[in-house]
């Protein structure tokens, strides 16, 4: 049979019809051969759509789940306070005079602060000596009247009641006596107050009292707060509370059960920072907090350098279980789908399978898985969003390290 060239070019498939001169030479080929080679032409072009359709399993980064005791973690926020906090005031009234610190300075116990004018008090001072000479002065004629009359009373020279009446009169001057003593002596620890101390080693802060103000035992001059150590304080609720109170109470008791009363309190500044010394536990308040439901407790740090100031705010962080045998993924790795928890794992053949989980505490950055995974199995933590549930992938492997950052 023949087959016409029209026949030929309606049969030929558009990419041999793009080589014109391949069909010239087709038309002048035997029928048969011509219809062979056409055929040759067309598996060809097939063959070539398949191998372009084929793409390689996408690359994701896996690792391997941890099993391992996991120290647990208590964390609260805390707001730091002097160990002690002096307010400085005046125990006389008197016009402010001097200033003798410098302000957000380190100041000793006993050094002076500020000066009250003190001229009325030494005026004061000298007027209680005066009167305590006069009362000196009367005691010294009522002693003589006594060691005078006492032998002519015995001789009856004179009316025994006449000494009686001596021996009350120097009796009475000996109590005057004490009492100008005791004004002394008051006039000269007033005159002394003029002058303001510290009451404790600590940092002075800010003066409220100006020079030239009239200022007395309700007014508050500054504050002076021992810092080295300083207390570090955190409300933790009454349930938390409830679970630790016979530590704590121990502690309190001067008694420690268990390491508790060590220093084994971290605290974290509000950059990020770990303070590098650790602290311990001082006291838990006498009473829960009826508004809020929690309860005070404090704890204390060196601060040696004086970095830590009263009002700073951070955490207070405490080792409060181990997790035994423990199951770590890193963060990453939790993909959180309207409450519900995935990961994805990657099994034989490198193939992706979605598993639900339940987790647990979160330790820095990793988390602990207590229920849907395995020791051992690998979950992906780069390209999630390209395992799907079935799909094969190309792992690569990474440590749960790198892989937590």
């Amino acid at each position: 049979m023949v087959i016409g060239s029209e026949y030929l070019l309606a049969r030929i498939t558009p990419k041999a019809a793009r080589d014109r001169s391949i069909l010239s030479c087709v038309f002048d080929m035997h029928p048969v051969a011509a219809l062979g080679l056409l055929f040759m032409i067309s598996f060809t072009g097939c063959a070539h759509k398949e191998t372009q359709a084929a793409a390689p399993p996408p690359e994701v980064e896996v690792t391997d789940v941890v099993q391992k005791d996991v120290p647990i973690y208590g964390e609260w926020i805390s707001v730091l306070d002097g160990y002690v906090n002096a307010q400085i005031q005046p125990q006389v009234t008197g016009y402010l005079m001097q200033q003798d610190y410098v302000e957000g300075t380190v100041v000793r116990r006993g050094e002076v602060l500020f000066e009250i004018d003190p001229r009325p008090f030494e005026a004061a001072v000298a007027q209680s000596k005066g009167q305590l000479a006069e009362a000196q002065a009367q005691l010294g004629k009522t002693t003589l009247d006594v060691q005078r009359d006492t032998p002519l009373a015995a001789q009856s020279a004179i009316p025994k009641a006449q000494l009686d009446n001596d021996i009350q009169a120097n009796e009475s001057a000996k109590a005057v006596v004490d009492a100008a003593k005791a004004q002394v002596d008051q006039a000269e620890l007033n005159l002394s107050f003029t002058k303001v101390r510290s009451l404790v080693d600590g940092i002075a802060g800010l003066a409220k009292g100006q020079i030239g103000d009239l200022v007395g035992p309700t007014t508050q001059l500054t504050t002076v707060s021992q810092v080295n150590p300083i207390k570090a304080y955190v409300s933790i609720s009454e349930q938390e509370y409830l679970r630790a109170a016979s530590k704590l109470n121990a502690i309190a008791q001067g008694k420690t059960t268990n390491g508790f009363g060590q220093r084994n309190l971290e605290l974290i500044l509000s950059d990020g920072s770990t303070y590098p010394t650790k602290g311990w536990f001082v006291l838990a308040d006498r009473q829960v907090d009826l508004k809020t439901g929690t309860i005070r407790v404090a704890g204390a740090f060196d601060n040696p350098n004086l970095v830590l100031r009263p009002g700073q705010f951070g955490r207070v962080r405490v080792v409060t279980g181990i997790e035994k045998q423990a199951l770590l993924v890193p963060q990453r790795s939790v993909v959180e789908t309207q409450g519900a928890y995935s990961v994805v794992v990657v099994g034989p053949e490198n193939k992706a399978s979605i598993r639900p989980v339940k987790t647990g505490e979160r330790v820095g950055q990793m988390w602990i898985i207590t229920d849907g995974i395995k020791p051992g199995e690998q979950v992906v933590v780069e390209g999630i969003q390209k395992a799907r549930e079935g799909a094969v992938v190309n792992p690569k492997q990474t440590t749960a390290s790198n892989a937590g950052e």
